[in-house]
């Protein structure tokens, strides 16, 4: 199902391509950005934007496998499916063991290639909401004080509030009182949840 804030880029140097897979995939709902190069994709900023990437394997000045390259470089995690032409199936299996969702062989059915990007933004959509989830955990641990993170980082670790006192040079009173304010803060019930919420953070 089509999410309207994960747009599709279509890459691709033939205008025709270009064209006619905006018009599939606008007709199946999905918001569309396309680009008759890779570098144009780069240049607007495409790769800040979440979604997934149709790219052809061959094209001018940049390939889709230097793009693939290049996203890996810069700490890009949009999911990309190569569009390749017969006799292109090795550099396909090299875009595969790089992390491409899928490669598909022109002509292509359109069958398949809906089913990748289905799959392509399924994976992006999981990871915009744990982006999502790591920040709201981050925004509750910026509550705490210097302290407080030091006590729930040891108490994160596993040790008992007689062994942080002694680890920060404080009284066993004054760690339980820095233990409640964490949880308090952080909405945390117990450490089982302030070790989800850390996790969470990352």
């Amino acid at each position: 199902m089509p999410r309207p804030e994960l747009t599709l880029a279509i890459i691709d140097d033939d205008e025709a391509v270009r064209d006619g897979l905006s018009a599939l995939f606008q007709a199946e709902g999905y918001p569309v950005a396309a680009y008759p190069s890779a570098v144009d994709f780069l240049d607007a900023g495409g790769d800040a934007v979440p979604g997934c990437i149709i790219a052809d394997i061959n094209m001018p000045r940049m390939s889709g496998l230097e793009l693939q390259a290049e996203l890996a470089r810069r700490g890009c995690a949009l999911p990309i499916i190569i569009l390749t032409g017969q006799g292109d199936v090795p550099k396909a299996v090299t875009a595969l063991k790089a992390g491409a969702v899928d490669f598909i062989e022109k002509p292509f059915a359109i069958d398949a290639l809906v089913r990748a990007v289905e799959t392509a933004m399924d994976r992006s959509g999981d990871t915009l909401r744990h982006l999502a989830e790591s920040q709201a955990a981050q925004s509750r641990l910026d509550t705490l004080s210097i302290r407080e993170r030091e006590v729930m980082d040891l108490l994160v670790a596993g040790h008992p509030n007689k062994v942080i006192a002694w680890k920060l040079g404080i009284s066993a009173r004054t760690v339980e009182n820095h233990r409640a304010r964490v949880m308090e803060k952080t909405g945390c019930d117990n450490v089982s949840a302030l070790i989800h919420l850390a996790l969470a953070a990352g």
